[in-house]
């Protein structure tokens, strides 16, 4: 018998068993589809963030917020001062007036606007926006710069904006490994669990294992089957767990994207391709994996000495 025979052979056995047994093998595929939507779901959130991530470091800004009443001319200076002193890597600078101020908080927070009302004096300060380009800066010179700002007299506050990335960049790191940890655990589980049913499909056939072996068949084409089976199940649930992953994502992105901020944000892309080719991989590999382990200490159809 040929090589594409012999497995043909394994993949037509591997489906009968399947349809023979389903019950058994559906909770095998169920399992591994649980921890590949769970690692894949994990790694769909903290990859959306990490490219939100980026996208918001090549737009980092530092916010300098004025004292109240700060003279028009005092603006200029500090500025114009700014500039001068930031060895040319500020790329924009704009003076944000309370008016303005307001508007982008209203934009932004329209549940929160009845909060600006009732007032004696501006709630909002002015303030001055400046864009860099991060390449270009040296941490030490900047850091002196910023330190310098916040000892000018107009100033009241100054907020840079890599402090609130680095953390956000901390808590994809964390979303990744708690992901890739939970997801190792169940894989682990759905392995044992297609061993399980795989011994389970061996000992049933035991009779007609022993008929192959009295007939001359070798190792290789009696655990072929159950090889093949493995691999099935582990396939099937991979596919179904990337089905399930795109089910949820594009349901999040109709219904609650235009409403929720965050479900914009966790819903901007899929995985690539590339990622659920792995992750489909990995679920086959699981499945051939956990038939292996069930069957490598088994003499399957004979007696042990």
């Amino acid at each position: 018998m040929t090589l594409a025979r012999a497995l043909l052979y394994f993949a037509t056995e591997a489906c009968l068993n399947l349809v023979r047994s389903w019950k058994v093998n559906l909770l095998a595929v169920l399992t591994i589809s649980v921890s590949l939507f769970v690692g894949g779901l994990f790694q769909l959130v903290s990859g959306n963030l990490a490219a939100q991530l980026e996208q918001w470091r090549k737009e980092t800004k530092v916010i300098v917020y004025l004292q109240p009443a700060t003279e028009p001319t005092h603006i200029e200076v500090l500025s114009e001062d700014l500039r001068v002193r930031s060895q040319g890597w500020i790329t924009s600078l704009e003076v944000i007036d309370p008016e303005t101020a307001q508007e982008r908080f209203r934009e932004l927070f329209p549940s929160l606007s009845p909060l600006l009302e009732g007032w004696d004096e501006e709630p909002l300060p002015a303030s001055i926006e400046i864009g860099f380009d991060a390449q270009r800066i040296d941490a030490q010179l900047f850091e002196e710069w910023l330190a310098e700002t916040r000892q000018r007299p107009e100033v009241s506050m100054v907020d840079d904006d890599r402090d609130w990335l680095a953390q956000l960049g901390t808590a994809v790191l964390v979303v990744r490994g708690v992901g890739l940890a939970l997801a190792l655990v169940l894989l682990a589980a759905a392995i044992f669990t297609i061993a399980s049913v795989v011994r389970l499909t061996a000992y049933l056939y035991q009779d007609e294992i022993d008929i192959m072996r009295l007939v001359g068949s070798t190792e290789f084409f009696i655990r072929g089957p159950f090889y093949a089976e493995g691999l099935l199940q582990g396939l099937l649930g991979a596919i179904l767990a990337a089905a399930g992953l795109f089910s949820a994502h594009r349901l999040l992105a109709a219904r609650f994207a235009e409403t929720s901020t965050w479900a914009q944000l966790l819903t901007q892309r899929f995985l690539p391709p590339s990622q659920v080719v792995i992750l489909i991989s990995i679920g086959a590999a699981a499945g051939f994996f956990g038939a292996i382990v069930s069957l490598r200490r088994e003499k399957l159809g004979a007696t042990e000495p």
